[in-house]
């Protein structure tokens, strides 16, 4: 039995692996780095950069493996370390289970969190009236509140296709990412799995993100390929086509993730016209 084979019999102990295993170049398990020396493995991790073509390969491979395919990045690129996956800074122990979450309550919730302004309690004047025009500004036109989750796409698109391509086109773009493997049923559940904690200054329990994103899966085709330290990048294979679902769907990533909209675009308005048509989305969180 290759080194390969048995780490990934430790991650899926039943599978026949052996057609994953043949295709992959050196690698390890990783284990969360939590002192606990009976913490199983959460992922397989290549030791050095991913060779082209391979993420799609092991994406065929999936509905036999049950092995997700990530893209994983580090902190930056001077990071030795390749953290957060070389140091272990995972946390599968403190995530829920995604199909406890309601996704669209989920959204509603993050909405009203990002798009309250709260005052000083001691204060006369609660909210200064410059932020309320500013936020009312961001979030136009939903300034009368959450708008509720956009319809799903009329399309079903090709979200393996879509998959795929942008997984040629980040590994074309960043040789520095390595092959991460997942026991997972999709990507969105892979976070979960793996205890990622990218998103911990918004929200740390990883399974409410996994359940937005499973949504996302159905409703657009989206596909979990690159996993960084705090960012995300989707692949779409039913993006909006129009103006009005762009603007939706853009509310919703406020809500999902406020800074790609308050760090990033500025407003909604301005963020909603990069969603037409586009077959990819990413996320970052502060």
């Amino acid at each position: 039995m290759t080194d390969a084979l048995h780490d990934l019999h430790q991650l899926r102990p039943h599978a026949d692996l052996s057609a994953v295993a043949a295709l992959l170049p050196a690698g390890h398990l990783v284990k969360p780095d939590d002192n606990d020396p009976d913490s199983a493995p959460v992922l397989w991790m290549s030791d050095g950069p991913a060779p082209l073509g391979l993420w799609e390969k092991l994406h065929r491979e999936h509905p036999d493996s049950g092995l997700w395919p990530l893209l994983l990045a580090p902190l930056s690129t001077a990071d030795a370390d390749f953290r957060p996956w070389g140091t272990g800074e995972l946390q599968p122990r403190s995530a829920g289970e995604p199909d406890l979450y309601d996704p669209a309550a989920l959204l509603r919730t993050g909405w009203e969190y990002s798009t309250t302004l709260y005052g000083d309690p001691d204060s006369a004047d609660e909210i200064d009236p410059e932020d309320s025009a500013e936020l009312a500004e961001s979030i136009a036109p939903f300034t009368d509140g959450w708008p509720g989750t956009a319809p799903a796409a009329e399309q079903p698109g090709d979200p393996d296709r879509a998959a795929r391509a942008l997984a040629r086109e980040l590994l074309a773009s960043n040789a520095q990412l390595r092959i991460g493997l997942v026991p997972a049923a999709t990507g969105a559940e892979a976070l979960t799995a793996c205890g990622w904690t990218g998103p911990v200054n918004h929200e740390d329990d990883i399974a409410k993100v996994s359940a937005v994103l499973l949504d996302w899966e159905r409703r657009y085709g989206t596909r979990l390929v690159q996993v960084g330290f705090a960012d995300l990048e989707l692949s779409v294979g039913a993006p909006p086509e129009g103006d009005d679902l762009a603007l939706r769907i853009a509310a919703e990533h406020l809500a999902f993730c406020p800074d790609n909209i308050f760090q990033g675009a500025g407003t909604i308005a301005d963020y909603a016209p990069g969603l037409v048509n586009a077959e990819q989305w990413s996320f970052w969180w502060d």
